[in-house]
């Protein structure tokens, strides 16, 4: 992908969506999918992972990506207000039922999944562990790892949390299934669709030719495979190739 620099972005007119350059980071990779779902078009702007970005900051007043800013409205980046963002700015297809009973279903699940203490962060978590046992970890590590309140203890009880997760979106999906349905809220994919397929990446990447990440950050995002097999169930991993093969470009580009 061909990446705007941060200073060249902020007088830029339209959608720029701030990324993580060089590797599929899972919030990025939703934000990317759920605009593609919309029909927006958007200027990729860099984002160096674990680095200062200063000139990030002083435009965003944080150093993280994803970031969405839209012509002179306020730059957002919660899972949430991305989201909110890509429905104001092409309402349909929608993402979010407009049936409030439905509506909360999506946000609850999507919140389990992208949200603070949810799958991302726990696996995050997770991957954390090698660098922070270092007798000195990489600043950037440490940057990274203080985002998401690291400690050995959190980190300790991050596998627990994800199997826990895990189980709630397979019995979700199995109960679906059973009324002939094969998305995880309603008749039609929305926002937890996209959320799931994205973020099973962390620890079921897809194959190399569609998903040439690098190779370090593969070894990560495999890690735990015995573990995590245990609760990564054929039904779950079904939905994410379901979702690449009908709603998401493929192959991956970061």
């Amino acid at each position: 992908m061909e990446y705007a620099e941060v200073e060249d972005a902020v007088d830029a007119p339209g959608l720029r969506l701030v990324l993580t350059a060089g590797v599929p980071g899972p919030w990025g990779e939703t934000a990317k999918s759920l605009f593609d779902f919309k029909g927006l078009s958007y200027l990729p702007v860099r984002q160096e992972a674990g680095g200062e970005n200063a000139a990030l900051q002083s435009w965003t007043g944080q150093t993280s990506a994803p970031v969405a800013v839209y012509n002179d409205l306020p730059p957002v980046c919660h899972w949430l207000d991305l989201l909110h963002l890509a429905e104001r700015l092409a309402p349909e297809p929608a993402l979010l039922p407009a049936d409030p009973a439905l509506r909360a279903e999506v946000l609850g699940l999507s919140a389990l999944i992208a949200g603070v203490d949810g799958f991302g962060w726990q696996r995050r978590l997770q991957l954390f562990i090698p660098g922070m046992s270092l007798p000195e970890p990489p600043l950037g590590i440490v940057r990274m790892a203080a985002k998401y309140a690291w400690s050995a203890d959190a980190a300790a009880g991050a596998g627990a949390k994800l199997a826990a997760i895990a189980g709630l979106l397979d019995q979700r999906l199995a109960a679906q299934e059973a009324a002939g349905r094969e998305w995880f809220v309603g008749e039609a994919v929305s926002a937890v669709d996209f959320y799931w397929a994205n973020f099973a990446g962390m620890v079921k990447p897809l194959p190399h030719e569609v998903n040439p990440m690098p190779d370090y950050l593969r070894g990560m995002y495999e890690s735990g495979a015995a573990e995590m097999a245990q609760w990564l169930t054929p039904r779950l991993l079904a939905h994410r190739d379901r979702m690449y093969q009908q709603h998401i470009k493929l192959p991956l580009v970061f």
